[in-house]
């Protein structure tokens, strides 16, 4: 029994460590969230919120939100953008003779599907089209939601803010056009788009020694889609 649990542990360490550091650091941010914004209602003259009304705000809402939609804007474009761009030497590339889709062989798919491969992987049609898109495809959608979900929170932040500088507020379809949402969207978008490209180049010359996402460290820097 104890073997079957350390067996479960460590065959699924990243997700739990990561899932776990995850909702340490939420909880941290709403902390430090919740007192930066008690400074400002205090500053105002207004009476501070508890920690409960403050984690049903709008403001701890889009500071989340805005983060979430670049997180998986990262990954949805790199999910696609891998497909056919290349980087020679990186880890993070396909081999340059692989660029593109590839065959229904190189991805076991259809008559090439193995006996343990995922059901949908060997049928045809609409399944083996959307099973074959559908890492790209779902984070699509989480960037989409959270995106939204980022547009609805600060829409109603902002016009909660001009409020309390007697200001009327503008509306959700005004606030998508405003210079605080493009602000907040467009500022990690940039961070997460250099953090991928450097993450592609560095990668070409710099090694982690029993990493995926690096090359074994004795292979060649020219060597690309090698994985340690």
């Amino acid at each position: 029994m104890r073997a079957g649990r350390t067996g479960f542990w460590r065959s699924n360490s990243l997700t739990l460590v990561f899932g776990g550091a995850f909702l340490v650091v939420l909880a941290a941010q709403a902390v430090a969230g919740r007192a930066e914004f008690n400074e400002q209602l205090a500053v105002a003259g207004l009476q501070q919120v508890g920690f409960g009304a403050y984690l049903t705000s709008s403001d701890f809402a889009v500071d989340v939100t805005e983060n979430w939609q670049s997180e998986f804007l990262q990954f949805f474009l790199y999910v696609y953008g891998t497909v056919h761009l290349l980087q020679r030497g990186s880890p993070e590339s396909k081999p340059l003779d692989r660029a593109g889709t590839e065959s229904e062989r190189d991805q076991r798919m259809g008559p090439h599907a193995a006996p343990d491969s995922p059901r949908w992987a060997g049928a045809g049609g609409w399944r083996q089209a959307l099973y074959s898109r559908s890492l790209g495809l779902v984070m699509a959608v989480f960037f989409l939601l959270s995106w939204f979900a980022q547009s609805v929170a600060g829409s109603a932040a902002y016009d909660g803010e001009r409020l309390r500088q007697l200001q009327d507020p503008i509306g959700w379809g005004a606030y998508l056009v405003s210079a605080d949402f493009w602000n907040r969207s467009l500022q990690n978008w940039q961070s997460e788009l250099l953090a991928v490209s450097a993450m592609a180049v560095l990668s070409v010359y710099l090694r982690q020694r029993g990493s995926p996402e690096s090359k074994p460290v004795g292979a060649p820097h020219a060597s690309t889609g090698v994985e340690g």
